[in-house]
């Protein structure tokens, strides 16, 4: 039996012109979709260089008027290595008007989509927000502790000469002490003994000092502020208590013996410095994480009864009148009413000399070029220091004059 071919179908007369008439029609598209998308792509790229040029002349703008300044007066090598060069100049630029602008857009984006909290914050437990800084292990960190540790076993030789003591205070993370609100974020393990290791070297030279880890660790989270970096008022009180009771171990008094009651504000929202630095803080409160309410406490010293004493008559310039105790360090010494909990743990007034934003030795260099410090020195100096900055570039190197 022979099997039929296949025999292709009949081809239309007018299949041929079809043909060439969809080819046609469809290069008619894609070269008017080509043209749409030159023409797409030359705005899409004029945007961008309006964009560009207009951020450049804003921040030109800055920098010419004086508002910003992209290098700090001395540059040091460590700080190109840590990144704080370019951490700078990113943030001086972004003071000008459209950066910030976008800025704050795209972090609230972020944070509404992805709950993303940028490169400075990181979330833990649903409304707790921790300070990257806490979990960043440093480059060259030993070598930048031993700096600091012989900085603050230099100056304590120097302060003795003068006969004045020093207790250096260590205030540990808030991610090693609320470690329960951290959930899945994790804490390198290469930090968890630095605090153990600095106080260590600190006792050889002997420098008195006191790690806050054991006053704080038995509050737990309710020791620190959810949406903060700093302590909350219960953490603030159990840490001044317990710089009392050493100094009472060391057997330094401070004077001049007051006394002091206190008060309490209603509950009251308060901002998370956290929050701010997430650049969520222009969002409405109920997109944000939920709001800190504190109600405030103010310490107030009771007047005294004007009684001439020996030791006023002897005193022609009214020092014996002045704090004996001087307090310098970071935000944590400005936060919480640390300052006012610890008055009233000593029950003596005390020199606020802290400064916000002042790192390791911010405070201490501004204080000691202070005339409050040149013509009426102290007899002690409580020095707060937060473990984050143990092992961060040594960048504002300590400057002690002689006093005159």
């Amino acid at each position: 039996m022979t099997t039929p071919k296949h025999t292709p179908p009949p081809v239309a007369a007018d299949e041929p012109t079809r043909l060439r008439s969809r080819t046609k029609s469809s290069q008619i598209l894609r070269t008017q979709s080509d043209d749409l998308a030159t023409r797409s792509s030359r705005l899409a790229g004029l945007a961008l260089l309006i964009f560009l040029f207009v951020g450049l002349l804003s921040s030109g703008a800055l920098i010419v008027s004086g508002q910003i300044s992209l290098l700090p007066d001395k540059v040091l090598t460590p700080q190109f290595f840590d990144g704080d060069i370019t951490h700078r100049i990113a943030k001086e630029l972004s003071n000008a008007q459209l950066p910030t602008t976008f800025a704050e857009l795209e972090r609230g984006v972020s944070w509404l989509l992805l709950s993303d909290t940028g490169p400075r914050v990181r979330s833990g437990c649903p409304d707790w927000l921790f300070l990257a800084d806490e979990l960043k292990v440093n480059h060259q960190a030993q070598r930048n502790a031993d700096a600091k540790v012989q900085a603050v076993i230099d100056l304590k030789q120097q302060l003795s000469q003068r006969d004045i003591s020093l207790l250096v205070v260590i205030v540990p993370d808030k991610s090693r002490i609320a470690y329960e609100q951290r959930c899945a974020l994790q804490r390198p393990a290469a930090l968890e003994g630095r605090i153990q290791a600095w106080t260590t070297k600190l006792d050889v030279g002997g420098v008195s000092n006191l790690d806050l880890t054991g006053a704080l660790t038995p509050l737990g989270a309710s020791a620190w502020l959810r949406t903060d970096t700093h302590w909350s008022e219960s953490g603030a009180k159990a840490a001044a208590n317990a710089i009392t009771q050493r100094l009472k171990t060391l057997g330094i008094s401070a004077t001049p013996r007051r006394s002091f009651d206190e008060s309490h504000a209603p509950l009251a929202v308060r901002p998370g410095d956290l929050v701010h630095l997430a650049g969520i803080d222009g969002l409405p409160l109920k997109w944000q994480p939920a709001p800190e309410m504190v109600a405030q406490t103010s310490i107030n010293e009771l007047p005294v009864a004007s009684v001439a004493s020996p030791d006023t008559e002897a005193d022609l310039f009214g020092d014996a009148d002045l704090p004996n105790t001087a307090l310098i360090g970071t935000s944590f010494s400005r936060n919480s009413n640390f300052a006012g909990f610890l008055q009233q743990a000593l029950g003596a007034p005390v020199g606020n000399f802290a400064k916000d934003g002042g790192a390791f030795s911010g405070a201490a260099n501004s204080y000691f070029n202070n005339p409050a410090f040149k013509e009426t020195p102290p007899k002690q100096i409580i020095w707060e220091i937060p473990e984050r900055d143990l092992q961060s570039a040594y960048i504002d190197p300590i400057v002690f004059r002689p006093l005159r």
